[in-house]
């Protein structure tokens, strides 16, 4: 069965499903071959665009009863490949495409360079597709994997492209069991297992493969549950994972609930730790950025996420963030409000949280900060809530103290009524400043004379004494209240100054501590000012320079600020629009981006600069080295060309054949050290021309042997002939074997013969043959070098251990090293088992891997 495909016609976007494994062999080929089997069986039209079953009998006795496109053969220097022809499958026009190994690498020629733009291609047309992929060949784990298994990985697919999958299954398996399996030969030919069991394949690199491959996936489930709550409207917090949000203020106690969050965290597998700050819209940060920035470390030293969210409203932000999270609970520290503070400014964070936080379980840490007051915030001012409350309160107050009063009123006198009028006029003031303190005041007057000057109950005042009183009462209240202000407000600037102060100090400390101190800044300054976003852009050019690490959630607002920093860059923050007194402290903060951009050119500069004196000091070492060893052989091989020159000596046929022998050794000798600081200086200036095509080791190991000063030597090969063919350079492979065989005659043990072993270790790979690399081993068993010796043997002009300078400068493996890199390999030193040491020479093989252009 076929669907019309025609130009012109409309078509639905095909399916991708992708089985997705931890290793190669857990399984994923075969899954998708019985998902086919199943699909044919309903009557779907399956086809084969790509299968590679590496020679597994069980996978291939799958592929029986499938219709199968036939592959393209393609040519690539001097060699066949087969590759998945892709418009045989759009002019077949299945239902359901199977094309295996997802993240492979096309032979140059074909329409695209990658199998997944084949597989993009094929699901636009409207194809379904079935697909694999290993997890260490998803882009964003690159880099991971290859610390955890030594081995880069040169193919890879964007995660973008498996996460678009319509389905992605996970094919799982033990480490233990794949691990039987490879035993038992059902995953690579027996030749083989040995050296894949004992490096990639080790219990620990699979444990870690493994673990990586359930939390990606984890993720996408993860993401696919956040995405359903969202178009189904569901807020609740559905408890599915555990994950602890913590929030902090920068105050000291913040260590003390982050490391408590962490234990919560750990109680459950796969628990998630999120540590958040709320800061204000209305000013500058108003925590500590050195505290800040000291919880932030330990939150991800702890492995869990830092975040920061702006609103006005700290309860509502923390809890709305935590269901967006889908947070199971959130910590938070006791206040350290006293309880008078309390009294008077009633419930705080942590009460109205907990009265709000419905579903979500909320823990109030105490600690050892408790009670003892609150830090000064950065930038504190009456906002439009606390005045609108002062207002009330000047009407409130001094009546609930009339109604008070009015009860011990033959108890008390009129100055004690005056006092605690007083008091409250003060208390006014403290909470909404003057301008309510003057309200309460007034109304306190009236209320004063109204029900405790006598006559009472009316507004005349019978004695001249009391209306001295009143008004010495109004206008004591009045002073007073105003005084109270003026003094919240200074307190108010010199907490900000302090505040300040301590953010321009750190500020200070991130350009001083090296790097990655511009995008530092513009993070420090986006969370600082609580803006969304901070970029720095060349003024010329338009270009960005740098930007902050993450936006903030929860900003509103698209104000745009511009500062300049330095004659060639501006900072653009992007969020609320600041105050006239945040724009000093931002000029302060751009001064420290223009310094760390300056420290940046001038280190720049210096990185420049140093390629040139590295290059003067290899010259110099040249010029020295060469004073001596290029004397010698020129020398001896003088002296014996002079020799035999000379009409006053007869030499017997004996001695000629000697001083000719002597002539040639020395002039080969200097033919050997020449091309080496030629090779030397070519790789320095990276001039070394390379032409890479697939070399047989048993064909390169001869001539290296010619090349030897002693062709005689005792050097016994094995494997070689069974080994596949390396990608390599064949006139530079010889010259390395040379020097590293050369380097083990000369420290083996006598009468002992030097090895040289080849071997093919696999490598999980995206495409082709699974023979990914050839190990190389020429193994001595000489005193073997020390561990912390082993890279100062590679470096030029060393000659460790020797105390004989006729034996070269010492260019051999620092040469040999950096012709094993330029063709794509490495050269490494290893213990021989019972004593010695072993080079090992790793190169691609030919046919595998990313083609080289």
């Amino acid at each position: 069965m076929s669907r019309d495909l025609t130009p012109g016609t409309l078509t639905r976007r095909g399916k991708l499903r992708v089985y997705l494994g931890s290793a190669p062999g857990v399984g994923k080929t075969y899954r998708m071959l019985d998902e086919a089997r199943r699909r044919q069986e309903r009557g779907a039209d399956v086809v084969v665009g790509y299968i590679e079953c590496h020679g597994r009998r069980h996978t291939e006795n799958m592929l029986a009863g499938l219709d199968i496109v036939p592959r393209l053969t393609r040519t690539y220097r001097d060699t066949e490949f087969q590759e998945m022809d892709l418009e045989g499958v759009l002019a077949r026009r299945p239902t359901v495409v199977l094309v295996d190994e997802l993240a492979h690498t096309n032979i140059p020629g074909g329409r695209n360079a990658k199998r997944w733009q084949d597989i993009d291609e094929l699901l636009d047309a409207g194809i379904d597709v079935i697909t694999t992929v290993n997890i260490q060949h998803l882009e964003s784990l690159n880099d991971v994997v290859q610390k955890i298994t030594g081995i880069p990985q040169r193919e890879t697919v964007p995660d973008e492209v498996v996460r678009r999958a319509d389905q992605i299954e996970l094919v799982d398996m033990a480490p233990q069991a794949l691990r039987r399996r490879m035993a038992h030969g059902n995953v690579y030919k027996a030749e083989k297992v040995d050296a894949a069991l004992s490096n990639y394949f080790r219990v620990g690199n699979l444990t870690a493969l493994r673990e990586l491959a359930l939390l990606w996936v984890a993720g996408r489930v993860d993401e696919g549950l956040r995405d359903y709550r969202a178009s189904h409207n569901i807020d609740r917090v559905w408890e599915t994972r555990e994950r602890v949000v913590v929030a902090l203020t920068g105050g000291p106690e913040g260590e003390t609930l982050i490391r408590r969050a962490a234990r919560i965290a750990d109680r459950t597998a796969g628990g998630e730790l999120l540590a958040v700050h709320v800061t204000k819209s209305d000013g500058l940060a108003g925590a500590s950025p050195g505290a800040l920035a000291q919880q932030r470390q330990l939150v991800e030293t702890l492995g869990g996420s830092y975040h920061v969210v702006v609103g006005d409203d700290i309860p509502t932000a923390l809890l709305a963030f935590a269901r967006g999270r889908d947070a199971t609970q959130l910590v938070l520290g006791t206040s350290r409000r006293g309880r008078i503070t309390r009294l008077l400014t009633g419930p705080g964070i942590g009460e109205t949280t907990v009265d709000a936080s419905e579903d979500i379980d909320v823990h109030m840490v105490t600690h050892e900060f408790t009670g003892r007051g609150r830090l000064p915030s950065l930038g504190r001012r009456h906002s439009r809530n606390r005045t609108i409350a002062g207002y009330v309160a000047g009407l409130v107050v001094p009546s609930l103290l009339t109604a008070v009063l009015s009860q011990f009123h033959t108890q008390v006198n009129l100055t004690t009524d005056a006092l605690i009028f007083q008091l409250g006029v003060v208390a006014v003031a403290l909470l909404g400043g003057a301008v309510s303190a003057l309200l309460a005041s007034l109304v306190a007057s009236l209320l004063l004379n109204y029900f405790f000057i006598p006559p009472t109950h009316t507004f005349t005042i019978g004695e001249t004494n009391n209306v001295i009183a009143l008004l010495v009462f109004a206008m004591v209240a009045l002073t007073v209240s105003t005084v109270v202000d003026h003094a919240t407000r200074l307190t108010s600037r010199a907490a900000r100054a302090t505040a300040e102060a301590e953010t321009l100090s750190t500020l200070a400390g991130s350009v001083l501590r090296g790097a990655d101190a511009v995008p530092a800044l513009l993070e420090k300054s986006r969370t600082a000012f609580a803006m969304a976003t901070v970029a720095l852009l060349d003024r010329s050019s338009g270009e960005v320079l740098a930007r902050s690490d993450a936006d903030a959630e929860g900003t509103s607002g698209e104000a745009v600020t511009e500062i300049a920093v330095g004659a060639d860059a501006v900072m653009i923050l992007t969020g609320r629009r600041l105050p006239a007194a945040d724009q000093r402290v931002l000029t302060a903060f751009a001064a420290h981006v223009a310094a760390a951009l300056e420290r940046d050119r001038l280190a720049s500069v210096a990185a420049e600069v140093e390629p040139i004196k590295a290059a003067d000091r290899m010259r110099t070492a040249l010029l020295a080295a060469v004073s001596h060893d290029l004397r010698t052989p020129l020398a001896a091989a003088l002296a014996s060309i002079g020799s035999l020159r000379s009409p006053d000596v007869e030499f017997s046929p004996e001695d000629e054949a000697e001083l000719l022998t002597m002539a040639d050794e020395s002039l080969v000798k200097l033919t050997r050290l020449v091309d080496n600081l030629l090779d030397m200086s070519r790789l320095q200036a990276g001039a070394l021309t390379l032409h890479l095509v697939p070399t047989h080791l048993e064909e390169v190991l001869p001539r290296a042997l010619d090349s030897l000063s002693d062709p005689d030597a005792p050097v016994q090969p094995l494997g070689l002939d069974s080994a596949p063919p390396v990608l390599a350079d064949p006139p530079l492979l010889e010259r390395v074997l040379a020097n590293v065989i050369t380097n083990a005659l000369r420290h083996n043990a006598p009468g002992a013969p030097v090895l040289v072993a080849a071997s093919s270790l696999p490598q999980p790979p995206a495409g082709g043959t699974p023979l990914n690399r050839v190990e190389i081993r020429v193994i001595d068993r000489g005193p073997g070098i020390a561990p912390e010796d082993r890279d100062r043997v590679f470096l030029p002009f060393q000659r460790l251990g020797d105390t004989d300078n006729t034996t070269g400068v010492g260019l051999g493996l620092a040469l040999s090293r950096g012709l094993a890199e330029a063709m794509g390999g490495t050269l490494e030193v290893e213990d021989t088992p019972g004593g010695g040491t072993t080079m090992l020479l790793t190169l691609p093989a030919a046919g595998t891997g990313e083609p080289t252009p």
